[in-house]
């Protein structure tokens, strides 16, 4: 079993940097978990810089310990973890990098093995799902927790946005839309058909401003309510949450979880049928002090400790 570096043996800040301190693998070999970066963002409509964002997470994971006190559980001691490094990606076409994000995902679920993933922008969504659904023979639910909708259609007539990944996966197959629902969905919108034409999709919407008085266990309820016992995957912007606790994306909106909300809400998805996730739209050019990266890096190993309590319940 792979295992962080002992930061009682090599400090947390010497070495090379690596999520969450784990060996690096260059194959899935004995693997439960590949976590790897998607360095990507040409898909951004504001400010760019998610490209980077994997590799302020592997820095900004070196501060985390193993042992997680709320799931009680370490979850190195029961899945074997690795970083895999980056998914390969063309900076000059968006189209082929999708096609790179579904064979890359699709070997990995074929081999067995669950993919966490650090992006870039939110259109990396759309490359894995389609390599997830490949491997899986089928469509699964989406967990999707953001600030913004993301099922637009085009941007300057282009299809392929961070702000239209949703539309095109529940286009083109990929989305157990009984099963989906978007939570901490708020800001203004384009027009006001965008809710309509979102829930004309058939995913559930969880805006703020509806939550708004909603306890943490109201929230996850209904999240286990909508989801059940569906192959679930959580995909997560960063921006999801306030700014003040992620300033460091490219899209941000007032109004947000914080994060002390968002790891209680994490805390009570224990349960739910996680195949997957990612952590996108970390920009840090323009985060303060590493706290959105650091963020992130906390959501990826609440996500593992979730993982690794499925795999006890086996």
């Amino acid at each position: 079993m792979n295992y962080p570096l002992d930061a009682q043996i090599t400090p947390r800040f010497a070495g090379s940097p690596t999520f969450y301190r784990l060996p690096q693998q260059n194959n899935l070999d004995g693997l439960d978990v590949a976590i790897q970066g998607i360095p990507f963002d040409n898909a951004a409509s504001f400010r760019p810089g998610a490209r980077f964002g994997a590799r302020a997470v592997r820095e900004m994971s070196s501060l985390l310990r193993p042992y997680n006190r709320v799931l009680d559980i370490d979850p190195y001691q029961v899945l074997n973890c690795a970083d895999v490094g980056d998914c390969p990606v063309n900076p000059f076409n968006t189209l082929e990098s999708l096609d790179l994000m579904t064979t890359y995902y699709r070997n990995i679920v074929h081999a067995g093995v669950l993919p966490l993933s650090f992006g870039g922008d939110h259109l990396v969504a759309l490359g894995e799902l389609r390599g997830i659904t490949q491997a899986r023979g089928g469509p699964v639910a989406v967990l999707q927790v953001d600030a913004h909708l993301d099922t637009w259609d085009t941007y300057f007539g282009n299809k392929y946005t961070h702000g239209s990944f949703m539309r095109r996966a529940i286009e083109e197959g990929l989305v157990d839309a009984a099963h989906t629902l978007q939570v901490g969905i708020r800001g203004p919108l384009f027009s006001e058909r965008d809710m309509d034409d979102v829930r004309a999709l058939g995913i559930e919407i969880l805006p703020m401003d509806a939550i708004v008085d909603f306890t943490v266990e109201q929230i996850a309820a209904t999240i286990h309510a909508r989801v059940g016992d569906a192959p679930v995957f959580l995909t997560f912007d960063v921006d999801g949450l306030d700014p003040a606790f992620t300033p460091g994306t490219g899209t941000p909106e007032i109004g947000g979880f914080t994060s002390q909300q968002m790891m209680a809400l994490l805390h009570r998805l224990r349960g739910l049928n996680f195949i997957g996730a990612d952590i996108v739209e970390v920009a840090p050019a323009y985060d303060n002090a590493g706290i959105t990266a650091l963020l992130a890096a906390r959501v990826g190993y609440e996500i593992l400790g979730l993982l690794a309590l499925a795999r006890q319940a086996k």
